[in-house]
Order: structure tokens, then sequence, then C-alpha cells
């Protein structure tokens, strides 16, 4: 709530016409508050010349947080093949489960999933948790945000991860509204502190500050985690994770949208998020028909092609090949960005890889500054010349 400190307040008025709700005024010469209009945004705090405004928050959790324990993850899967991501999840998860000495537990939707617990199972998790029905066979946010929300208030896992691929991000953020808990979005880190809390850590204002995030008075503590952050663990040299098939609620299963049709982008022949190798380009291409110059060598070095926001606005390749913030993000082990200037928002969608390039006839583009190796020059001419040098060699090899 917003407290006034009345001996300070000296009735200047600054702080209504600073508030945006107009919740405050002016009574007998002091500022007075509206409690129900105030949204606590603090704009009078920082307008007051004389400190007389402060907002205190209660900070206590609203229910015993000691009733919450395990580790979940979500187990994420597409025609009942578990997600990557998942996997790595898994080895992340089993760390920090040890260390709160509790259980590992995958969540695993959808129709048919006997072939993915099993497939699970063999990695150290401790219990597959399995919610089967024919109406989960495909995605569906709400159907899938009601189904999860409930069983986490049944069973309360203390930390729950997702992946921060397009299914994690679509429908992660309802299951947190509805658990009225947190949920920390991209993480690239992941502890246990001293006390316990889950510390998560995430790239914030274009990956120049790396924040680190508690949930200290809410459960469970949620987080999506970026794909290929962590390793995938080996599998379990013995035994197998326990797989519990649950109830699924016919209730929990009504949706408001239908999925007509589902068309898989098979444009490319490399997943753009799985790849371990990215060729992008930008508007430095100056044309659609130059990403063919990016396909030939993609295809000579198992590459995928990607491209920045200003090449997909301009219509010169399809939006699933967005890397950015409105995009993809990407963390493969090499990133070959050309003609593309580096924008933050393009930057926080790629700058986790492990070794970036960068082709730029701008020396002073920004990409140069997140590059670990930069070439100043017409990537129009560079990469046919690259590509030729990888033929000749091949072939040399070949003979």
């Amino acid at each position: 709530m917003l407290k006034i400190n009345d001996e300070k307040c000296k009735g200047c008025g600054i702080c209504v016409k600073a508030c945006p709700a107009g919740a405050l005024s002016l009574s007998d010469k002091k500022a007075a508050c509206d409690a129900d209009t105030c949204s606590l945004c603090g704009a009078c705090v920082s307008a007051c010349p004389f400190d007389a405004m402060s907002i205190e928050i209660n900070k206590q959790a609203s229910e015993d947080l000691s009733a919450y324990k395990d580790v979940w993850v979500f187990g994420e899967q597409r025609n009942g093949k578990p997600a990557e991501v998942v996997l790595e999840l898994i080895g992340i998860g089993r760390q920090l489960a040890d260390k709160r000495g509790c259980d590992l537990c995958v969540a695993l939707l959808g129709d048919g999933m006997d072939a993915a617990a099993a497939e699970l199972a063999e990695y150290p998790a401790d219990k597959i948790l399995v919610y089967d029905h024919s109406l989960l066979k495909d995605y569906d946010a709400e159907r899938y945000s009601r189904l999860l929300t409930d069983a986490i208030r049944a069973e309360k896992p203390e930390i729950l991860l997702a992946g921060a691929t397009t299914t994690g991000r679509s429908f992660m953020s309802g299951v947190a509204i509805s658990l009225y808990t947190g949920l920390t979005a991209d993480c690239t880190g992941l502890e246990i502190s001293e006390d316990g809390l889950l510390l998560q850590t995430r790239p914030a204002y274009g990956g120049n500050i790396m924040a680190t995030i508690t949930c200290e008075y809410s459960r469970p503590q949620m987080a999506t985690v970026r794909h290929k952050v962590f390793p995938v663990p080996a599998k379990r040299a013995e035994g197998k994770a326990e797989i519990v098939k649950k109830e699924v609620k016919e209730a929990l299963l009504s949706s408001r949208s239908e999925i007509l049709e589902f068309i898989e982008n098979v444009e490319e022949n490399v997943n753009l998020t799985d790849a371990n190798i990215i060729i992008s380009g930008g508007r430095g291409l100056g044309c659609p028909e130059n990403f063919d110059i990016l396909r030939s060598l993609a295809g000579e070095i198992g590459a995928a092609v990607g491209a920045s926001r200003a090449a997909v606005d301009a219509g010169w390749i399809p939006y699933p090949h967005q890397v950015g913030q409105t995009g993809k993000t990407v963390c493969p082990k090499l990133y070959i960005a050309c003609g593309i200037s580096g924008a933050v928002q393009h930057l926080a969608g790629m700058s986790s890889s492990d070794t970036i390039i960068a082709i730029n006839k701008d020396k002073d583009a920004p990409i140069f500054q997140y590059a670990d190796y930069g070439f100043v020059g017409d990537c129009l001419e560079i990469l046919p010349l690259l590509v030729k040098k990888i033929k000749a060699k091949r072939n040399g090899a070949q003979q």
C-alpha cells in the first residue's frame, strides 16, 4: 500500500500531477490517496521531492510453502517424441532435486504416451507422470494450461521447469497466472541458494546484464529454460524411472479453439532450434534471391538458415527462420551472421551461441562487438568463395 508521511508532505501537488491513475488529491494541504484507485505504480514516489511517499508491500507467503516438494519438468513432446530440451531439463533438474533432497518428476501430457514415457524413464528422473487422453494428442494451450495447473495444485511441486520453446512460452505464463506465482523466462542458469531458493538467471537488456531472480513468497518456482544451455545427461546405468499414469479429468479438457490442420514447415532440412550451426542473413543480403548463397553454404556444412527480422519483414524468407526477440532464441555451437547489423532484438535471440562469426561491410556495425571473429567485407563476395573452397577441399579429399 502507499504510505504518505504527513510530516514530510508539503502539499506541493507534484505527486497529484504525476499520478497516472488519478488516485491522489490534496486535502487540507496534504496529499491523500484513494486506495481503491491506486495501482501502486510508484510514479508519485519518484516524483515527490520531499521523500514523503513510500510503497509498503506485505511480503508474506499466502500459504504454507513447506507443503511443496519435488522438482517437475514439463515433458514437451510432438507426435509422441519428447523434445530434446526435456532431456536437458532432466539433467539440470536432477542436480536441483539432489540438492533439495527430493524427487525429480516429468509431467508428460499427450495421447498414446507409452513409448515416450518409456524413453524418458531411461534418464535420471524418479517418476514419469503420464496424463494420457485422446484430446491431448495435439497441443492446445487452453487444455494444457488447465490440466497442468490442476496437477500442480494436487501434487504441489516446489519447482517447475519447461523449455523456452514456442510451446513452453505460449502456455506456461497462463499456468503461472492461475497459480498466482512467478515465472522467469529464457533462463540460462539455475542453482539452489543456501536458503533453498531457486536462483534463476537470465540475460536482460539484450544480454548486456545477467539478472538473477528468486520467487520467495509463492510456489511453485517456475522457469522456462533455453534449449542447449544444459547438456543432455547420460542414461541411467541401471533401473528405470517409475511410470505413473495419472487421472485426466474430463472437465478440464474443454477448449474454445479447434485445430483444423497442422502444416509443418519443411522448407529446410535442419530445424533451427536444434541446429549446431546456423547461418543467418539480414538486410545486407539485398534481395531474397541472395539467400540461395546462404542455403548453398548451409548445405555444405550441415547448417540451418536463419534470418533477422528485417529480412523476414521484407518478405525475403518465412517467419519460422527469424532469430531474435520476436523470433526464435537459438544457442548453436556456431552462429554466422551475414549482413546483419546486430540490433539489440536480434542479439537477444543468438548471443548465447558458443561462437559467433560476423560478416558485414560496415566496420562499425554493433554485431562486431559481440562476435568472436569478424570480417569486414561483402558477404555476397565472401560466401561464394568459402563455398568454392569447401567444395574443392572435399573433392580433393575424395580423390
